[in-house]
């Protein structure tokens, strides 16, 4: 896939999850299993940060004081970010 093209989270999950297969299965030599699994890094990163995109766009509705609706955007948890172990974040 080449690099001057933004990938849509779409695309990039499912490239990352045929490399994910290949690797599991053994059908790589060790040198393309490294390149694999360096595609997969930055494939992982596309993918979050398309996630964090979107989550940005997210707005909660909630009811002000005043009875009007109001517009909040959702913020997100650190402790969903930092309890993550880092061998969790492989992919």
């Amino acid at each position: 896939m080449s690099e001057k093209k933004e990938s849509s989270f779409e695309e990039a999950l499912k490239e990352l999850e045929e490399i994910a297969e290949k690797l599991e299965k053994g059908l790589l030599s060790l040198e393309d299993s490294i390149k694999a699994y360096e595609r997969g890094m930055v494939l992982k990163k596309i993918c979050s940060e398309r996630l964090a995109d979107a989550e940005a766009k997210i707005e909660f509705l909630a009811k002000g004081g005043d009875g009007e609706v109001v517009k909040t955007p959702v913020k997100k948890k650190k402790e969903e970010t930092s309890s993550k172990s880092k061998d969790e974040d492989l992919f």
